[in-house]
């Protein structure tokens, strides 16, 4: 056990620094390379198809053997039209301009010289990802088109699927002549891969966990190596007196559309006290009509008790499932303030007519993202404009917010003299 171990670890290692040499050549590849690789990995995955979908068929009979929860399950299973979906993201990707070119006057100058500051890559970043085999394939797009290596290591619900994906890809990238190690997978099904992958901070420059609370939290408590956590759920919406059902409606029906994980999904309501709406039980009937199950805190419960309670712990907590929580407050200052103690701190909404509520909403409300009178839908991969998200990042040590092209890279600045001294 303690050899079996001990080879796990070296593999892991082997990895990261395949990674990380990797990593050094391709920052250093002219963006057209990296779009032809980008391309050839989408036609890869495209060609791999029949060969993913039975991979992915292992996994899900497997998993339903284990009793995995329906939520993992249905973020394990791959269709036709998620695979399709990560194609085009990989074809858009490759039609982008080189991030890497950007360059940007610096906010002060040195004497007889020009300082300027430019885009370059993170170097190896780690993705770690629970089920949504699929998103390895955006993952390992987003890094090479921002020339860093990545190392993939999925869940063991997914295992035969990350790797039929993985394959496919790096056989791509090499045959683009991109190095080796640009792409690399952990297959181990143990979770010592995961403490060993976390302890190679000499190799690894970031981490990015993808699933449920308690992966990210994992990661986040065993990693010796930056994290830039992404979160998923337990979003707000404050409803003010002046904010229509019929906007409540949409706002949280259309939250909930991006599947297989709505990120942003409107999981709990908050309601103005001194403005109860009467027509909330016809609100409630058309989202039971949708497939949501509603609840709600004490008082409500108290006045409607055909819903159900919801505990305590379930306002800091998100649901990841057609499930809606309601509770009255006081007035808009109560509203932030709850939702600045419980919301998971990436998307926050608010519905009002009223242009001072909205601005002290978006100026009070400590997350990533305030929406006003819009749904707080999360799109990977947006019909307007020239990006690419792989998830919504809730923290302020690092970028904050949709976690773009631009989020996995760094500024170096460059001081360029005319030689006098």
């Amino acid at each position: 056990m303690m050899v079996d171990a001990f080879d796990e670890g070296l593999k892991t290692m082997n990895s990261a620094e395949r990674a990380y040499k990797a990593s050094l050549k391709l920052g250093m590849t002219k963006g057209a390379d990296r779009s032809r690789a980008l391309m050839a990995m989408a036609e890869a995955l495209n060609q791999s198809f029949d060969d993913i979908l039975e991979a992915n068929t292992l996994d899900l009979e497997a998993s339903r053997e284990m009793a995995v929860p329906e939520l993992i399950l249905d973020w394990l299973k791959l269709t036709p039209a998620r695979l399709e979906s990560a194609v085009q993201i990989l074809r858009k990707l490759g039609e982008l301009s080189d991030p890497l070119r950007r360059v940007r006057i610096a906010d002060y100058q040195l004497e007889d010289s020009q300082t300027y500051s430019q885009l370059m890559p993170l170097g190896v970043i780690t993705f770690i990802h629970e089920a949504f085999p699929d998103l390895a394939a955006i993952a390992a797009g987003l890094c090479v088109k921002s020339g860093n290596s990545i190392i993939l290591k999925g869940s063991t619900e997914a295992s035969h699927s990350n790797v039929a994906i993985a394959n496919a890809l790096i056989n791509a990238v090499i045959e683009e002549g991109l190095p080796v190690g640009s792409i690399e997978i952990i297959d181990a099904e143990h979770g010592r891969s995961i403490r060993d992958l976390l302890a190679q901070e000499q190799y690894i420059n970031l981490v990015i966990p993808y699933g449920r609370s308690s992966l990210v939290q994992q990661v986040v408590r065993l990693s010796t190596v930056p994290v830039l956590k992404s979160a998923m759920g337990n979003c707000y919406l404050y409803w003010s007196p002046n904010g229509t059902m019929d906007m409540i409606r949409h706002m949280i029906i259309d939250s909930h559309c991006s599947e297989p994980d709505p990120v942003n999904a409107i999981e709990k309501v908050l309601i103005n006290r001194q403005a109860l709406p009467s027509s909330l039980i016809s609100l409630w009937k058309s989202l039971q009509e949708k497939g949501f199950q509603i609840k709600g805190d004490a008082e409500m419960q108290e006045a409607f008790p055909q819903i159900q309670l919801a505990k305590d712990n379930e306002w800091g907590c998100p649901y990841l499932k057609k499930t809606v929580a309601f509770k009255l407050v006081d007035n808009l200052e109560a509203a932030i303030s709850w939702i600045n103690q419980y919301s998971s701190g990436h998307a926050d909404c608010i519905a009002t007519d009223s242009y001072q509520e909205s601005r002290q909403f978006a100026l009070g409300v400590n997350s990533a993202s305030t929406y006003i009178n819009a749904s707080p839908r999360f799109c990977r991969n947006p019909l307007r404009g020239d990006a690419i998200f792989l998830g919504m990042s809730n923290q302020k040590g690092l970028r904050r917010g949709l976690m773009s092209l631009e989020t996995l890279t760094t500024v170096k600045h460059i001081v360029q003299a005319n030689g006098r001294f």
